[in-house]
This record gives structure tokens, sequence and C-alpha cells, in this order.
């Protein structure tokens, strides 16, 4: 179980969003900002329900109206034989509309923060795409330390590419 800390409220550069926690309020519209990702086989489609389960794993970007930028999620996993705590990036997106904006920078830099606080080691992600911001904030191709049960989980039809970045 992943103890959520309080995480600061950032403003993307050129963008009027904070980044913040999510709660379990804002479940039905992670699903929804989801749900266009999973339709385009980006994301894995999670039923509704399971946002509201997991809102405390997710931080979202957020126009001072409520509109919802992006999302991504961080699950700290148990210490491997080999490793300390590795935690995984999931469901990270943002919306089309906001894309180039510098709202997925900012999410991920308050993810890398959190996952700090949280005393994480080694952070991964699974990414169907080119893994660009991945690749531009230090995370690299490969598994090594992951958490075994995630990779086991992967789906080996979706192509998806492990990236990972060391913390300590």
């Amino acid at each position: 179980m992943t103890t959520a800390l309080p995480t600061p409220r950032t403003r993307p550069h050129g963008a009027a969003a904070v980044v913040r926690p999510a709660t379990a309020r804002d479940a039905e519209v992670l699903y929804r900002l989801s749900l266009a990702f999973a339709r385009t086989g980006a994301l894995r489609e999670r039923p509704a329900a399971l946002y509201a389960e997991q809102a405390g794993e997710f931080l979202l970007a957020e126009a001072p109206d409520g509109t919802l930028h992006g999302c991504v999620g961080l699950r700290r996993h148990p210490a491997g034989p080999d490793a300390g705590a590795p935690a995984v990036l999931f469901n990270f997106c943002v919306a089309p509309a906001s894309q180039g904006r510098g709202i997925g920078s900012a999410l991920l830099r308050a993810v890398l923060d959190r996952a700090g606080a949280e005393d994480v080691t080694a952070l991964f992600t699974a990414t169907t795409g080119g893994g660009e911001l991945f690749l531009r904030h230090g995370f690299r191709p490969g598994a090594h330390g992951a958490p075994a049960a995630w990779l086991a989980a992967l789906d080996p039809a979706r192509g998806s590419v492990v990236l990972g970045r060391t913390l300590r």
C-alpha cells in the first residue's frame, strides 16, 4: 500500500493548471480522461470503480475551472532481493488539447518528487510510444530491478517498452 504524502501544488510552465494529489471525488474525471487513451490502445482500460479505489496513487493536472489536463499514477512495490523499494508509473496521460504545454513534464517532475519523498529507489514505466518525455527526464530502457509481478502482468501483445530510472 502506498502512503499518500502531501504533494505541493505546482504550476506547469506556460499553463494555467496545478498538479495536485487526486481524491476519490476525482475518480470519474480520471476515468473519462483515461478512457480516451484506452480506446486508442495507449493505456489499458480500467473499470471506473478502480479509479475511486486507487485515487490516492494519482496526481493530476487541473485548471482553475476544474478541467483535468492529465494524470499519472505511482504505485510503490515491495523491495526486491537485489534492489531497494521500486515503484511503477502507470496511467500517464495528458489530454490531447493540453499536449505541448508542459503538462506532462510537470506531472513527471511532481511524481518524481513524490517518489523521492516516499523513499523509492527506482522508478519504472511501460510505454507503447517512443517514451521521449521519460528519456528527457533520465529514464533509460531496461527492466533490471523492476517489480517481478508488474513485469509479469505486462501484456506482450501491446509491445510495451520498459523504461527505468534510479532515484538513489
